[in-house]
C-alpha cells in the first residue's frame, strides 16, 4: 500500500470512529435532530421552590397540620416539611381535624430536626417551647415564630379536645393564607 494513502485513510478512520462514538453517546436520532437531546439533569432554568420547615415540640399536631395546609395553599411553590425538637407520634385528633377539610395526614410521621437538616429558606416555629429550643440554621434562613396553642394539652372530653384541634387548624389556615399572600406580593 503506498504511503501517500495512509494519511487520507487515517482521516477517514478517525471520522468513522467519531461518528460511531457520537451515535453511541447521544443516539443517531438525537444527533440528526436540530433540538438538544433531553438530559436527565434537572432543568436549572426554573427557580427551585423555596423551602419551609414548621417546627413544634413533638411534631404531632401543629407543625404537621401547618405542613399539610401550606402544601394545599401553595401547591408546588414551596418544598415543605415539619419536625420536632422532641418528636413523638402523629396525634389522631390532628388527623381527624384535617380530614374534615379533606386533607389526609396518613402519609405523615413525626421527624426530628436532625432528620430534616438545617438548610431551609424559612423555619417557622409554632410553639413557644420549640422556639426556645430550636437550633441555629444557616445564615440564609428566615426564622419566624407563630405562638399557637397546643391542642394536645387541652383537657376534657374527646369532643372538647377535637374542638381545640379544629381551632388550631383554622388559626393555622388563616396564618398560612396571609403568609402565602404576603410572599406573592413580594415576588
Amino acid at each position: 500500500m503506498p504511503s501517500e494513502l495512509l494519511g487520507p485513510l487515517a482521516v477517514v478512520a478517525a471520522y468513522l470512529v467519531f461518528v460511531w462514538w457520537l451515535w453511541r453517546e447521544v443516539g443517531w436520532v438525537h444527533w440528526a435532530r436540530t433540538e438538544r437531546p433531553r438530559s436527565s439533569e434537572p432543568d436549572r432554568s426554573l427557580p427551585a421552590p423555596e423551602s419551609v420547615l414548621f417546627v413544634c415540640t413533638h411534631n404531632s399536631a401543629r407543625s404537621q397540620m401547618a405542613e399539610a395546609l401550606l402544601r394545599r395553599a401553595a401547591g408546588g411553590r414551596f418544598a415543605v416539611s415539619s419536625a420536632g425538637t422532641a418528636p413523638t407520634r402523629l396525634h389522631p385528633l390532628a388527623e381527624q381535624a384535617m380530614s374534615e377539610r379533606g386533607i389526609s395526614l396518613a402519609s405523615h410521621r413525626s421527624k426530628s430536626l436532625a432528620e430534616v437538616g438545617v438548610q431551609w429558606d424559612y423555619v417557622i416555629t409554632v410553639c413557644d417551647a420549640a422556639f426556645e429550643q430550636c437550633p441555629d440554621f444557616s445564615l440564609k434562613t428566615c426564622r419566624l415564630h407563630w405562638s399557637v396553642e397546643d391542642p394536645a394539652a387541652t383537657p376534657g372530653e374527646p369532643a372538647q379536645r377535637l374542638e381545640a384541634f379544629r381551632r388550631v387548624r383554622d388559626e393555622l389556615t388563616l396564618r398560612i393564607e396571609r403568609w402565602v399572600a404576603d410572599r406573592q406580593e413580594r415576588s
